[in-house]
């Protein structure tokens, strides 16, 4: 039996690499809109609202979007399955809308590029995020989340330098290489699963109309407190993420006057410790459990985010930046980590609909509220011309999400790492 275990175990250890691919590509695409896009936005208005709305349009499709893809994933039969089909299906619309944005000269172009792109992402994202626990057993599930990290963190890193590099040469460069580099990842993962050996497919057990499938899942969230809190949580840290990456380098470029290029390496080098933090959050969660690991990380983080808020002295920023990014990394590990153990086997799909159901109330609100506290706050942080504000929301949207990690806590109690690995 021993053997037999061993190959089990291989498998999924292959496995858990092979997904990463598709969040490497999507993690690039998605870190170009939202980064840079805002400097293109530039051209046709001068109104920090009208970025938040812009980017936070993805956070509009995410409310509903999500949750239908993800539950008709659990449903759909094919001959490959329930989830790829949705892969194939978005990423052609996907690269070419992400090319073209490269090339968006007015508010409604852009607009309906964006809606075209942030769609397109999220029919491929929901079924491909339900393929972890469909493939990778609880016990890895924090592991899982750590190799999707290192994927996550390459491509936000590679997006962040080599985009403000490419965007210096032309506007649209970045845009067009990445739409090129996105098909070819996402080309390379779908042949490697059509083609690979011991492929497991899901399979719906029971198959049901989709309208009662959604009923279904809404019935299951109105039941666990849990779920509830988690939902209010993982909005607050989607909105803190989603006016970081909205604003970041119009902070540094438009308040702290460094160029594009040079804006992307700094941000690009606080991506190494956000990866170092998204490698060892999940792998110190697996050994003591989320939501301890996520509970220190939050204070450390939030308290950190509002440092820049009140100095633009490098010294302090230099030395709280390190401490604040790791603190990232482990929020863009954590949240699904979370949920995997607790979804039912035949409402994957579904649950992952419902966590970017909740991603999308946050990045919607995130570089909304961001955009209007630039503006709004423009005159006491006048030195960086209201950027400083962005960094309220940040830190205060993470040191809220607290009270409903303690919920979280109270309503669904943690099994011990042991206790996990044994199941």
């Amino acid at each position: 039996m021993a053997p037999a275990r061993t190959t089990a175990e291989e498998h999924e250890r292959r496995a858990i690499w092979l997904l990463g691919l598709p969040t490497f590509a999507l993690a690039l695409s998605i870190t170009v809109v939202t980064t840079y896009l805002p400097l293109i936005a530039q051209e046709f208005t001068d109104s920090s609202i009208v970025v938040g709305v812009l980017i936070g349009s993805e956070g509009m499709l995410a409310l509903v979007l999500p949750l239908v893809v993800g539950t008709w994933s659990d449903q759909l039969e094919s001959p490959i399955g329930g989830r790829l089909p949705f892969l194939l299906a978005a990423t052609p619309p996907l690269a070419i809308s992400l090319a073209l944005l490269g090339f968006a000269h007015s508010l409604v172009i852009a607009l309906g590029l964006c809606w075209l792109f942030f769609a397109a992402y999220f029919v491929a994202y929901e079924p491909y995020r339900a393929l972890y626990p469909d493939l990778v057993s609880g016990a890895n599930a924090g592991r899982s989340q750590s190799v999707q990290a290192i994927w996550r963190g390459a491509a936000t890193g590679l997006a962040l330098v080599a985009g403000g590099l490419l965007f210096d040469l032309a506007p649209w460069v970045p845009f067009v290489t990445t739409a090129v580099v996105t098909l070819a990842v996402m080309w390379l993962f779908l042949h490697r699963m059509l083609h690979g050996s011991r492929r497991r497919w899901h399979e719906p057990e029971n198959p049901k109309p989709l309208g009662a499938a959604v009923r279904e899942l809404r019935s299951l969230v109105a039941g666990r407190k849990g779920l509830q809190a988690y939902l209010a949580a993982n909005a607050l840290w989607e909105a803190s993420l989603g006016a970081l990456k909205t604003f970041v380098l119009l902070y540094v470029t438009v308040g702290l006057g460094f160029e594009v290029g040079d804006a992307a390496l700094i941000v690009g080098a606080a991506a190494v410790f956000v990866l170092v933090g998204a490698v060892g959050s999940g792998l110190l969660a697996d050994r003591y459990g989320q939501l301890q690991i996520l509970r220190v990380t939050l204070v450390v983080y939030g308290l950190g985010l509002l440092v820049p808020a009140f100095t633009t002295e490098t010294l302090p920023i230099v030395l709280v930046g390190p401490i604040a990014a790791f603190g990232g990394g482990a929020l863009m590990t954590l949240p699904y980590a979370l949920l995997m153990p607790r979804m039912p086997a035949a409402a994957h799909g579904a649950l992952t609909g419902f966590y970017s159901l909740s991603r999308g109330v946050g990045t919607m609100l995130g570089p909304l509220l961001t955009g209007i506290a630039v503006d709004v706050l423009a005159g006491p942080f006048d030195d960086t011309e209201g950027y400083q504000a962005m960094w309220l929301v940040c830190g205060g949207t993470v040191l809220v999400s607290l009270w409903f990690v303690r919920l979280m806590a109270r309503a669904v109690p943690q099994p011990s790492a042991t206790a996990a690995h044994d199941d």
